[in-house]
């Protein structure tokens, strides 16, 4: 969960409503009918709930996956199209203004022909330093540069608050550096891991001919990135065992970090990326900044330099001509996650300008697409997560009196973030214009770097978001102890002109509520005190008990195939686990005090029970590729969305009594494995 400068991310859907309280528009109810009846509930909850809809809705050629999350970013996307649109056709705006800005990045992007004209020539000047060094102080010069505008080749570095003092920035610096999703892709024996790799080498020839090079050279160049990669990697530490806050959490002099990484000149580096004095450092994997160290000497510099210009087109790729992003694309969209066609460029110009100038787009989404009483009522909703969760830590029958009252003061300090922020961030200095679309996305890139790294040395602003209210998302930061759950989580299809009913707000929001503030508690959130520092609140013995419970919950997850004969992994996801488990069984307890569930209110032929259940399962109607599947179950701490559905519901004795689930069905489990935990 704490890359430590990057907050923890959780990818959650919620839903949609409208707070205009006129008649329902519904035709049908989503939840009837997307029940494929050829399903048993108790074999394959998330089949049966959703099914039929994904019978009648194929992945699209251009998509990884298809189902609520996509219906939902089609609408946020086509909403922001208007606003671009509407930017870049008018002439006379003011330089600076946020619509000049808005209209030049998004008129860049679509302008297609300029772009295939110009193919690689906005980086020439790029490519021509790093062709100009000659010494290992010049490959950490490059890197920094590479840093601030485009990705983060040989290590990962920001600045972020201190674990252990969280009013205070810090300097972070982590493992990093490869091209690949994680480090498993360099060395998993199995027959797909082979083939992702040697299409890598493929991949990364044809994009060092797309610079230039004869194919005799971008072969050799290729197969020594991959070595050089395959050695980073090999010092990287498991992505499972990055997950324990404090063994990641080394803190160490500025002084001590230059003697013990000479090669690693940090002096030109922090310069380059804007820092000019630095006391400490907080050094997640030491043993990989001595590895590195040592491959600084021990690699060519030419190979260094081959490896700092891919890093840096590929970050950057997506924004040049259609050549060198088809190539991109057909590794890591293709070749990784089975998608067969690019988006149309309108979406992928979309996105990108929401991800460069969100801040912009959010003050005028906040305003024009949120329905009225957005952060009331997902403030409503949150705090009824909250009541309930301090309900069951006082019935808890493993942790004792004492840790009992740390968890509650917590709980009770816990900070909900929701619908938009109450101020924006200053984006005056960030230039935008309509000469070049990469040189666009490198000017934004810079803003944001430039903005983190201005934090340090400062106090840290808890006030401060890092989301927009258009981002379909939702967060957990320990250090701030805090929840953030943007505006347009609110939305769902099918209820566009009236209030969905309270089982699918609380089986939707109230799980993502529940969710994030079950981060707090995980197995790594649980370290952190309640002004979100590192500190072992619990005792010795609560803590016993308490990893006692999510060895249950690892070994659930370990058991379940993903797809073909990979397994998830248990170890990695488990934070993610015990946040789906404890979210559903928030959810649902506070669900069991509204009106609709004490009147036994039947909506579509449900009662409330097997309307929450399904609308639980609605949150997470996605079907996904199976090479999408594989990448996630690889390299992502988040269970694919089947597991997210059936791991906890298997857990519900609830769940069990609404649908009748006997022994023999397939999530049937014996009250010994069940797991329960908060």
């Amino acid at each position: 969960m704490k890359n430590p400068f990057v907050v923890s991310l959780l990818v959650v859907p919620a839903i949609i409503v409208s707070f205009s309280f006129g008649q329902p528009q519904i035709t049908q109810d989503p939840l009837v009918v997307h029940i494929d009846t050829t399903v048993k509930p108790g074999d394959d909850f998330f089949q049966y709930a959703n099914g039929r809809w994904f019978k009648e809705n194929p992945i699209p050629a251009s998509e990884a996956n298809n189902g609520l999350w996509r219906l939902i970013q089609d609408t946020i996307n086509a909403q922001i199209r208007i606003m671009c649109e509407s930017s870049a056709a008018l002439t006379n705006t003011e330089k600076g203004s946020n619509k000049q800005k808005i209209g030049d990045f998004f008129f860049t992007g679509m302008d297609s022909l300029t772009l295939n004209k110009k193919g690689i020539i906005d980086l020439k000047k790029d490519f021509d330093m790093i062709d100009g060094i000659n010494d290992i102080r010049g490959i950490i010069h490059a890197a920094a540069y590479i840093h601030t505008v485009a990705g983060s080749p040989m290590f990962t570095f920001g600045v972020g608050q201190d674990d252990r003092i969280s009013s205070k920035n810090a300097v972070f610096i982590w493992q990093g550096g490869l091209s690949l999703p994680d480090k498993r892709f360099y060395f998993d024996a199995d027959s797909a891991a082979m083939m992702i790799r040697q299409k890598f080498v493929v991949h990364a020839g044809n994009m060092f001919k797309i610079l230039g090079y004869d194919d005799v050279k971008a072969k050799q160049a290729a197969e020594n990135l991959m070595t050089l990669e395959t050695a980073l990697a090999k010092t990287s530490r498991n992505r499972e065992d990055t997950r324990d806050p404090l063994k990641n959490y080394n803190k160490i002099s500025f002084k001590q970090l230059t003697k013990t990484t000479p090669n690693l000149d940090w002096y030109i580096f922090t310069k380059g990326v804007g820092l000019r004095t630095v006391d400490t450092v907080i050094v997640g994997q030491p043993e990989f900044l001595t590895a590195l160290n040592e491959y600084l000497k021990t690699v060519s510099i030419d190979t260094w330099k081959n490896y700092l210009k891919y890093h840096l087109v590929r970050g950057l790729a997506a924004y040049l001509d259609d050549k060198t992003y088809l190539e991109i694309f057909s590794f890591y969209s293709t070749t990784l996650r089975g998608v067969q066609e690019p988006k149309p460029r309108w979406k992928r110009v979309v996105e990108r300008t929401d991800g460069s100038l969100g801040e912009l787009i959010g003050q005028v989404y906040m305003s024009e697409y949120l329905p009225k009483g957005t952060k009331q009522k997902l403030l409503e909703i949150g705090n009824a997560i909250k009541e309930v969760y301090a309900e069951r830590i006082k019935k808890l029958d493993w942790m004792s009196e004492v840790t009992k009252v740390k968890a509650l003061k917590k709980l009770s300090t816990i900070i909900m973030k929701v619908g938009f922020p109450d101020k924006w961030k200053d984006l005056s200095k960030m230039q935008i214009d309509r000469s070049s679309y990469v040189r666009n996305v490198m000017s934004a890139n810079m803003w944001g770097f430039d903005y983190m790294i201005s934090k340090y040395g400062k106090p840290v602003d808890r006030t401060e978001w890092d989301m927009e209210p258009q981002t379909y998302n939702a967060y957990y930061n320990p250090s701030n102890n805090e929840i953030c759950v943007p505006g347009c989580n609110i939305i769902i299809p099918g209820y566009e002109r009236t209030l969905a009913d309270d089982a699918l707000l609380y089986s939707n929001i109230g799980a993502t509520f529940g969710h994030e503030i079950t981060h707090g508690f995980d197995d790594q959130g649980s370290k952190y005190d309640n002004n979100g520092n590192l500190n072992n609140w619990w005792t010795s013995d609560d803590s016993i008990k308490f990893y006692t419970k999510t060895k249950m919950i690892v070994k659930q997850y370990n058991e379940y195939i993903a797809v073909d004969s990979l397994h998830i992994n248990g170890e990695l996801t488990q934070g993610e686990n015990i946040a789906d488990l404890a979210g559903t069984m928030m959810a649902y307890e506070a669900f069991k005090k509204t009106y609709q569930y004490k009147s036994n209110e039947m909506i579509a032929g449900l009662q409330p029970d097997r309307r929450f259940f399904l609308g639980y399962a609605f949150a997470w109607m996605v079907n996904e590729r199976p090479e999408a599947i594989a990448n996630q179950v690889r390299s992502n701490e988040h269970s694919p969305a089947k597991f997210r559905v059936i791991g906890p519901l298997s857990n519900m004795p609830e769940f069990y009594t609404a649908f009748g689930i006997q022994h023999g069905d397939a999530m049937w489990r014996p009250d010994s494995a069940r797991v329960v935990i908060w």
